[in-house]
């Protein structure tokens, strides 16, 4: 063992080892002994392959090798796998800039990036890596689209989507950033176009239910974006009938249109009614020129917008000229488009109740439309200059006057319900997910269009469909529609000529059920997409690590593919992920890295002037690991600082002179040696804390710290010996080969074997440090027995030479004991 600390050397040394004995490998889960152990599944998200790691990722994949390799060493199965989320537009744009095919692009990256993590020494399993672009993988992808469709869990309808001209493909609302495709920036436009969809909805009350399992295991704040982006609520629907004059100015093309409502205590204050700006009886009047053309142009402007956006956006509206009836009072009620109705929820047509709602308020007070009241207090004090939205009392309501308008809700809904006017409903703001993609790099989704046969799945015994690698990416079109013939087949039904699908899948599908593959043992691969059996050995995942920016949609879609494949038969798990953690940005100067702001730090250029393990270290101290962490030169070098102390201690012990960490006598020891084993034991306890519960791995390296540092005070070299034995072990998580290196010298690596127990002994305190304070300011220090009485302790303190000048002359008015912490003496005078 050197006595100098050379990072680089006992890195590539134990990365080596690993590699060389299958360290990181699990048992094979279909073997006697595989079965026998208790599992663990950690998986932090797996990155798409850019071509250089950055930071995030360092922090991301430390957190989760911290967890692998505690329960690996405690005797657990472990699956920690990697592998590469390597479809999408980023390769066809590299393809286009480097004049490289997307495909080698890709995987010469997956090729380098592989190396920076393995340089980190992070405990990955490599027989289960792949790429969600391998063959393989697209196979049973595509099978399971297949059987989804046969299933009637997916669809193809067309659909007024956000095309993005530039990219050549549909964009989901959450992708339209004001009005803007997310990559590229370029102006997004509404068309007509028909696409995949997989009815995710049908399942929307099963995944705002399931999210109970998960209370106290995700963090609430993704629970709950979760159930607002689903988005139930309960209401009436009910239609508003078109007036004879309306009617006939729409050529008697519509005599109706739905609404829900989750206010029906508030109908009779309905003095508007809202459309969508994409709602049909909209579109029609567009089409046929049955508004002014400065109409139309603000109504087209509302268009382009996405829905995130709208909600940003002041509220504004265009009023159509038309009338429908209310269906209670038989009055006329104008009809205007506004901004804020979606055409994704509730049939894209609101009822208005300015009164009572404050976005219709806002947009009735702008416009100038009647108010009317219809809820009040008891008092009767509700003015118009705000929306009164508290419980109340019913008012000018008919029948319903002077009820409570909770009660009224349900007695309302019952009235619709009794006349044939409505029906009491479950609404959500989730929609169908569109997975059509017009781009090349993608899985190619596996239906066949038949003139004969309509739309045809291909047989499973044709996949996996590839995709042609003779093709040039040029950012105009897809290849895959203009290739001169890969997309010319034969109907799987009748064998004529037919025409192969086009679009691929959305690249959130290849994400949504790749840690199941991973549950899959690779001997099985060929065979089948996931083995079921070997699924209910491993899934679900334990401990699941990633960004926040995948609360909704990543989380979401592979909560719902899970359930899908459940019901198909695949696996039996229900909800992927046990645990959540969500781990937060890495920062520099106060912004997140970047190459636009200049403040990127590499990774590689760390672990070349440092080694990995400070890289390793500063990501798990500088910051617990789900708040932001700022990025500080100084701490790195502290990091590199406590290594090198903490591995060149170790040198001066001698193997030979250990026998156990049984033979220390704690009754014997001096107070410096009892202090340095009670803080070892100390970080050992918080070791198995951080683990298990807090995940506050900052407060275990500053544990670690205090005991180093209280080792040093004494030269007890069995305490020496006991203090590696335990900080090799708990630190090994963290800084895996530096702790390696000393439990292979110094124990043959025995402390790795056996959980450690922690000794009580250690922590029974001959004497104790209380604080004095008077009138609150703290002024001295003494040192007690842990039985001492109250009065002992002021007796003590009052004679304390540090405190006596802060009370000669003073008259002690009230006397505070605070066991085992302080005195506080108040004086006066």
């Amino acid at each position: 063992m050197n006595n100098s600390y050379e990072p680089k050397n006992i890195e590539k040394k134990w990365q080596t080892y690993w590699n060389d004995n299958n360290t990181n490998e699990p048992l094979d889960e279909d073997s006697p002994e595989g079965k026998s152990k208790e599992k663990k599944y950690i998986l932090s998200m797996f990155p798409y392959p850019s071509g250089r790691i950055h930071m995030g990722h360092v922090r991301n994949y430390c957190l989760g090798d911290a967890f692998a390799r505690h329960f690996r060493k405690n005797g657990f199965n472990v699956l920690h796998p990697i592998g590469w989320d390597s479809f999408g537009m980023p390769a066809e744009n590299a393809a286009i800039k480097h004049k490289l095919h997307p495909k080698k692009w890709t995987y010469e990256n997956i090729d380098y990036m592989r190396d920076e993590l393995e340089g980190l020494g992070l405990s990955f399993s490599k027989t289960r890596e792949f790429a969600t672009s391998d063959e393989l993988y697209s196979k049973w992808e595509q099978e399971f689209i297949i059987k989804m469709y046969e299933e009637g869990m997916l669809y193809q309808k067309s659909t007024t989507v956000n095309w993005c001209e530039d990219c050549h493909t549909v964009l989901a609302n959450e992708q339209v950033e004001e009005g803007c495709c997310w990559r590229c920036d370029n102006e997004v436009e509404l068309k007509e176009m028909p696409g995949y969809y997989i009815a995710i909805t049908d399942y929307a009350q099963t995944l705002v239910d399931d999210l109970k399992t998960l209370e106290g295991k995700w963090p609430s704040k993704v629970l709950t974006m979760q159930e607002n982006w689903i988005g139930r609520s309960e209401g009436l629907e009910f239609d508003f009938n078109l007036s004879a004059e309306t009617k006939d100015k729409l050529n008697n093309k519509f005599d109706k249109y739905t609404v829900f409502t989750t206010r029906p205590d508030t109908i009779y204050g309905v003095t508007y009614s809202a459309l969508a700006p994409e709602h049909s009886i909209v579109k029609y009047m567009i089409e046929n020129n049955l508004l002014t053309p400065a109409k139309i142009e603000l109504i087209k402007a509302m268009q382009k917008v996405g829905d995130r956006d709208r909600a940003m956006q002041d509220k504004e509206g265009v009023s159509l000229d038309i009338d429908v009836i209310h269906p209670l009072t038989g009055k006329k009620i104008p009809v205007w488009v506004a901004n804020f109705v979606l055409v994704s929820y509730g049939g894209g047509a609101v009822m208005a109740v300015p009164a009572h709602d404050d976005r219709d308020f806002e947009f009735a007070s702008k416009y100038k439309l009647d108010i009317k009241i219809v809820i009040d207090t008891k008092d009767g004090i509700i003015n118009l200059e705000e929306a009164f939205t508290e419980p109340g009392i019913l008012v000018d309501s008919d029948k319903f006057t002077d009820m409570k308008n909770e009660k009224a809700k349900k007695a309302i809904i019952y009235h619709f319900e009794q006349e044939g006017l409505g029906k009491k409903t479950i609404n959500y703001k989730l929609r169908d997910w569109g997975v059509s993609r017009q781009r090349y790099w993608g899985a190619p989704i596996p239906f066949v269009h038949c003139d004969s046969c309509g739309l045809v799945p291909e047989k499973i015994e044709n996949l996996p469909i590839t995709l042609p690698e003779d093709v040039e990416i040029t950012g105009e079109g897809n290849p895959l529609d203009t290739h001169p013939t890969w997309k010319n087949c034969a109907c799987p039904k009748c064998g004529k000529d037919a025409r192969r699908e086009t679009d691929t899948l959305d690249t959130f599908v290849q994400s949504s059920w790749y840690f199941l593959r991973y549950a899959t043992n690779p001997k099985h691969w060929k065979d089948k997409g996931i083995d079921k059996d070997n699924s209910n050995y491993w899934m679900d995942v334990d401990q699941y690590i990633g960004g926040i920016e995948h609360a909704i949609l990543h989380l979401l879609y592979a909560r719902f593919f899970t359930k899908a494949l459940n019901k198909l038969g695949y696996t039996n798990s229900i909800e992927p992920f046990k645990n959540l953690l969500t781990q937060g940005m890495v920062l520099k100067d106060g912004a997140k890295m970047s190459k636009s702001k200049g403040n990127v730090v590499d990774p590689d250029a760390i672990v070349s002037k440092y080694g990995a393990e400070t890289a390793r270290l500063f990501m798990m101290f500088a910051a617990p690991p789900t708040k932001e962490l700022e990025w500080n030169d100084s701490a790195v070098e502290g990091a590199y600082r406590f290594i090198r102390k903490f591995y060149e201690k170790s040198t001066s012990l001698n193997a030979n002179e250990f026998s156990s960490i049984e033979v220390i006598v704690h009754s014997k020891l001096s107070k410096d040696e009892k202090l340095a084993r009670r803080k070892v034991y100390e970080a050992l306890v918080k070791s198995n804390e951080v683990m298990n519960k807090t995940y506050a791995f900052n407060t275990l390296i500053a544990s670690c710290m205090e005991a180093l540092n209280a080792l040093s005070t004494q030269s007890n070299e069995q305490i020496w010996f006991e203090g590696y034995y335990i900080m090799s072990n708990i630190l090994e998580p963290i800084i895996p080969h530096t702790c390696w290196e000393i439990a292979n010298t110094l124990f043959d690596k025995k402390n790795f074997d056996n959980i450690i127990e922690v000794k009580d002994e250690v922590f029974v305190q001959d004497s104790i440090v209380i604080a004095i304070t008077i009138n609150g300011k703290k002024r001295g220090e003494i040192e007690v027995s842990p039985s001492a009485t109250k009065d002992e302790i002021l007796e003590l303190a009052k004679q304390n030479e540090n405190a006596k000048k802060w009370l000669d002359g003073k008259e002690i008015i009230k006397e505070i004991v605070v066991p085992k912490k302080l005195v506080n003496l108040v004086v006066k005078g």
